[in-house]
């Protein structure tokens, strides 16, 4: 099957296991998820199946939403609650000034990448480097919050929703209001809420995945590749250009219609999926050729 499963991942497990107990359940072997969760933090986690798999780079991921939970007046060395405790400094905090300073945050932001974060130094994860007792130097990187809003859960605890770009760490993000209002805060609980054009809502468990495997009712789940591409333009091509893309073959720029502007366009024949082309000044070439097998 080829399509993508838009899976809710449970607590407790990894996106890795998630996604190789979802390969067993829809007997595809090839399965790849668009975005890491981590072990702890559960919701959307939309994974590309068959020959969707092709594309899992290509996806729009610009844009991703969050709910989370979080306490002040403690520091972990993981930035979340399931870490060790580096620091405590239990102190009333006003819930206005929490807002405020939140509101802080809105915009283009600069974060350093937490060490229990999977991004690579010299080709080792950090998490695996800090397990170890190793603190390495980051870069830091730009990201954007789109909108951001706090609830106040009483006893020190808020809540937290968040829109923000591919790339942002929700933990760094509340350990940064914590730094910010003076006596620290840590992540308590995170859902990803939507992510590639996924809402919530729109997702299922792993045991819900497997009834619908059960009772041969899959393909109601299963999401059309092309939906999750909807942000690039589309153009319809002629019988005879859709074959010679199919086949690897690149489109004379002004034999094709509808093309406007360089980058990835979606391409259809006879109101199929054949692909991603990309348009240069002179042809439109062959990106990813989809195969719906």
């Amino acid at each position: 099957m080829t399509g993508i499963i838009p899976l809710k991942k449970g607590e407790n497990i990894t996106s890795f296991f998630a996604v190789n107990k979802l390969r067993r359940i829809l007997g595809e072997k090839k399965c790849g998820h668009t975005g890491t969760l981590d072990p702890n933090a559960t919701g959307v986690l939309p994974v590309a199946a068959g020959g969707a798999t092709r594309f899992i780079e290509l996806l729009p991921t610009h844009k991703k939403a969050y709910k989370a939970t979080f306490k002040t007046g403690v520091c972990t060395d993981t930035l979340d609650i399931w870490g060790t405790v580096v620091s405590e400094n239990y102190m009333a905090v006003e819930f206005s000034l929490v807002q405020a300073t939140a509101s802080e945050f809105l915009g283009e932001i600069t974060q350093l990448p937490p060490m229990y974060s999977a991004i690579k130094k010299d080709g080792v994860r950090l998490y695996e480097l800090a397990r170890q007792g190793v603190e390495v130097e980051r870069t830091p990187r730009k990201c954007e919050i789109y909108s951001l809003s706090v609830g106040d859960l009483g006893n020190g605890e808020f809540s937290l929703e968040c829109e923000c770009s591919s790339g942002t760490y929700i933990r760094t993000l509340i350990s940064d209001i914590g730094e910010r209002l003076g006596c620290g805060a840590t992540m308590t609980s995170l859902e990803r809420t939507y992510a590639c054009g996924i809402n919530l809502s729109e997702c299922y468990t792993l045991e819900e995945i497997s009834e619908f495997k059960e009772k041969g009712a899959l393909d109601k789940i299963v999401i059309e590749l092309d939906k999750l591409l909807s942000d690039y333009p589309e153009v319809h091509v002629t019988e005879n250009q859709a074959k010679r893309f199919s086949n690897g073959g690149s489109l004379m720029r002004e034999r094709v219609k509808g093309l406007g502007e360089k980058g990835l366009y979606r391409v259809y024949g006879d109101g199929r999926f054949l692909g991603l082309g990309e348009l240069d000044e002179t042809d439109l070439k062959v990106k990813r050729v989809y195969n719906n097998v």
